[in-house]
């Protein structure tokens, strides 16, 4: 096979390894082995490793796209007119990432030292969060003892429920998310809807009531 031909198979590989590893990452999570990766892209563990040697190398490929969204969400929230309002939509908007890809949810609650793109981005978003708190509290909505420190909790919390709801409840994050946002506001400060969770009977999540 000539180079061109060597430098196209590798590509290829490598693409079925990212695709593989997106669907087991977003539905079963980080938890995923290297070697149920490179059976879901159909190549051996070798090549698995040639094209990433280490777990950080391809959680960092394939949630680059990932982090880049997470970090233009605090971009436009900074951009909105209204801080408060940037401010809530932030948060809807990243646990609504994390509900969308269980892997992705991981990702914001855990660090990875290899992975330096991935930990650059997500500093960059951190740095945006603490301005757009300082903002968000400059408008008398956002209480006083709102610390970042509040979004990792939010963020764990809402993993939590993201893997437990599953299929059986996938909205019901959303309600977590309001709840949080409303114990965030200051008093007077416009508070979200805070939507209702699914009946009982049509819902086997742990957590959900026995049917009366």
């Amino acid at each position: 096979m000539s180079d061109t031909g060597l430098r196209a198979n590798a590509e290829r590989n490598r693409d079925r390894i990212l695709a593989a590893a997106r669907r087991l990452f977003a539905t079963e999570g980080l938890g995923v082995s290297m070697a149920s990766v490179a059976r879901e892209a159909g190549v051996g563990k070798a090549t698995l490793s040639r094209r990433f040697a280490t777990r950080d190398e391809l959680v960092n490929a394939v949630f680059a796209d990932r982090m880049d969204a997470y970090t233009s969400a605090v971009t436009e929230a900074l951009a909105d007119p209204d801080p408060w309002h940037g401010f809530t939509g932030y948060i809807t908007a990243v646990c609504a990432m994390q509900a969308a890809d269980r892997g992705f949810a991981d990702v914001l609650t855990m660090t990875f030292p290899a992975a330096k793109a991935l930990e650059e981005r997500r500093a960059e978003s951190y740095n945006g969060f603490l301005e757009l708190i300082s903002r968000a509290k400059g408008t008398g909505h956002l209480s006083d003892d709102f610390t970042s420190e509040d979004l990792v909790i939010l963020l764990m919390a809402n993993a939590g429920v993201v893997n437990a709801t599953g299929d059986a409840a996938p909205d019901a994050w959303r309600r977590l998310a309001a709840l949080m946002l409303r114990s965030y506001a200051a008093p007077g400060a416009p508070l979200p809807r805070c939507p209702t969770l699914p009946r009982p009977r049509l819902c086997t999540a742990p957590w959900s009531a026995s049917p009366v």
